[in-house]
């Protein structure tokens, strides 16, 4: 192969590199935001691009000339609306893992029974507590407004973080990847006016956390021992131990499409 054919069939592919070299650069910077609440405006984006790109080679120049101009509006709303999760995933883009964890379902079986066995001693108590279990949308912000922990998720521990003379105390646990991340976080608090005003703190931070994250969350009432499940911003009470097990196991597994 002399050098004229070899630049020759580089010339020819030339296209499919650049097309495969823009898909990569796309893909990682989905990768970038997964898990948190900007990557579904992000796909809309790309979708939005690759609209732009057949209109263009269609040659409608009415609707391209639209296109043109709500992109361009997208990519300013979107900076402005989510540069709080812009700016975590760059403070995290070295510490990210290439591939996400996935719990086996013996993993989320023993969580599930070490959450369920703390919170029914604690509820037994009348001590209150927040637990928030991660699923999709990531959880790193409130992680950082508490206080590092990385222990594995066991009733002692979580008895001894929700003890009332602990300094912990009053903040909420997060579980993340299958360990208790951190101790102490501070979950952002729902106003919404229809949540009961029998309900305290606590419960309205587990709303707020769900109104904006798919987390799991667990709270205990201090004042009547109650054992709730909030997930999605629904709010379930009444289980047994046994029934409160299961559904927590139930929404672990369970992946929004």
């Amino acid at each position: 192969m002399n050098m004229y054919t070899f630049f020759d069939f580089i010339n020819y592919f030339k296209t499919y590199i650049e097309i495969g070299i823009l898909w990569f650069i796309i893909y990682q910077i989905l990768l970038f935001f997964e898990g948190t609440r900007a990557v579904h405006v992000l796909r809309g984006i790309v979708v939005l691009v690759v609209a732009f790109l057949v209109f263009q080679l269609l040659g409608l120049d009415r609707i391209n000339w639209l296109f043109t101009k709500v992109f361009a509006i997208s990519i300013i709303a979107f900076l402005i609306i989510f540069h709080p999760e812009i700016r975590q995933g760059l403070a995290h883009l070295g510490r990210r893992h290439m591939f996400g964890t996935v719990l086996k379902e013996e993993e989320i079986d023993y969580i599930s029974r070490e959450i369920v066995e703390a919170t029914a001693h604690l509820s037994a108590n009348r001590i209150g507590a927040i637990i928030a279990i991660e699923k999709e949308i990531t959880l790193r912000p409130y992680v950082e407004s508490g206080v590092s922990i990385d222990g594995l998720v066991s009733t002692d521990l979580l008895e001894s973080i929700f003890a009332p003379n602990n300094l912990l105390h009053d903040g909420g646990v997060v579980i993340q990847h299958g360990r208790i991340s951190a101790a102490g976080c501070l979950f952002p608090l729902s106003d919404n006016q229809s949540i009961s005003r029998m309900f305290g703190t606590r419960h309205r931070a587990a709303i707020g956390l769900s109104e904006e994250t798919d987390a799991v969350i667990i709270v205990v009432s201090e004042e009547r021992g109650d054992l709730s499940l909030v997930y999605r911003s629904k709010f379930l009470q009444g289980f047994t131990r046994d029934d409160l097990l299961l559904k927590i196991k139930e929404m672990m597994l369970l992946r929004d499409k």
